[in-house]
């Protein structure tokens, strides 16, 4: 069995000391940094954009797995690889022209995620799943930080493996929202690949060792 990833969600970390928490990422046992860009339209939130991704990119010594909450989420392709995204994830319910936003992805050298909503079926992506190198599952509604984990994901997490597995695809699934020690070993049997993980990990008193313990977690 492939080692779980585990990715903290910089949208939960202390933007007065980004240095300092990517250095702490840096050297704790995660795998990716998860960035989240939020444009106020496609989700009732706005976060960090392009400045604060290419500023943490310099200092950044692991996968940036950028996530895009914005509509046509296509605009930006070329921007993002520019600025050092290694994996670029549009959502599933803003891209009217998903296999074509999926090929200028990977076109830009960067491998394609694909993000659903807790309420979009995981049967959208049976016809494009053999082109998309990252499936990010929603297991909370997008947009905020800290909200607590719909229990369905599981079922979500199996159906998708499934669909991954009769198209003999090599596609990771990754879950956002509410992952915790709670969830993680669950999620991780029911077929999940990539853990995010962001006020968990920032809001614990000591970011390192729970990122260091649901890496053990999840292991076992």
């Amino acid at each position: 069995m492939s080692k779980t990833i585990i990715a903290p969600s910089i949208l939960a970390a202390d933007f007065a000391n980004l240095e300092k928490d990517i250095k702490m990422v840096n050297d704790s046992k995660a795998d990716w940094f998860h960035l989240d860009v939020m444009d106020g339209v496609f989700v009732p939130n706005i976060s960090f954009g392009m400045p604060v991704i290419e500023a943490i990119s310099k200092h950044a010594n692991k996968t940036l797995d950028v996530h895009l909450m914005i509509v046509q989420p296509e605009r930006y392709i070329k921007d993002f690889a520019g600025i050092g995204a290694n994996i670029l994830t549009v959502h599933y319910e803003a891209s009217t022209h998903l296999h074509r936003t999926i090929q200028a992805i990977k076109a830009e050298g960067m491998q394609a995620g694909v993000a659903l909503n807790p309420h979009t079926n995981v049967s959208v992506l049976k016809d494009t799943i053999q082109d998309i190198d990252l499936v990010c599952m929603m297991s909370v509604n997008p947009g905020f930080g800290g909200q607590s984990f719909i229990e369905n994901t599981y079922e979500k997490v199996k159906e998708l493996k499934q669909i991954i597995a009769e198209k003999g695809a090599s596609t990771k699934i990754e879950i956002d929202g509410g992952v915790t020690n709670k969830n993680a070993k669950q999620l991780v049997e029911a077929g999940a690949d990539v853990l995010v993980a962001g006020s968990y990990v920032f809001g614990s008193e000591n970011p390192t060792s729970t990122i260091e313990n649901l890496s053990e977690l999840v292991k076992k």
